[in-house]
């Protein structure tokens, strides 16, 4: 999640370039989907086994999680969600989903634990 500052940061730096009228939840969406083909990219040639980005990638990788999360910061303040407590929530209904004693170590999906 980003600190009050940084999301302030990031709605002064787009009113500033009047971007906003780009920035549909449609549109905001549909980037964040293409962003995170980008991030997905940077894995895309590692071999079996590899799930480690080597020095070299890990810039290209930071700059692609964080057009992820500005995206989504932007949607969010556009929604008036609040991310924090969106997170919390579905952690508990994870919670739920997954019980310690069923979950642990194991990728099954929920409904078929």
């Amino acid at each position: 999640m980003l600190s009050p500052e940084t999301l302030q940061a990031l709605l002064h730096f787009r009113r500033e370039r009047d971007w906003e009228q780009f920035h549909s939840p449609r549109n905001l969406a549909i980037a964040i989907a293409v962003e995170a083909g980008e991030l997905l990219e940077q894995f895309q040639w590692m071999k079996d086994g590899e799930s480690r980005p080597t020095a070299a990638q890990r810039d290209a990788l930071e700059l692609e999680m964080a057009d992820v999360a500005i995206l989504l910061s932007y949607l969010a303040a556009d929604l008036d969600v609040d991310l924090d407590a969106a997170v919390r929530r579905k952690l508990a209904v994870n919670a739920g989903r997954y019980p310690v004693a069923k979950a642990r170590g194991s990728a099954v999906k929920y409904d078929a634990l």
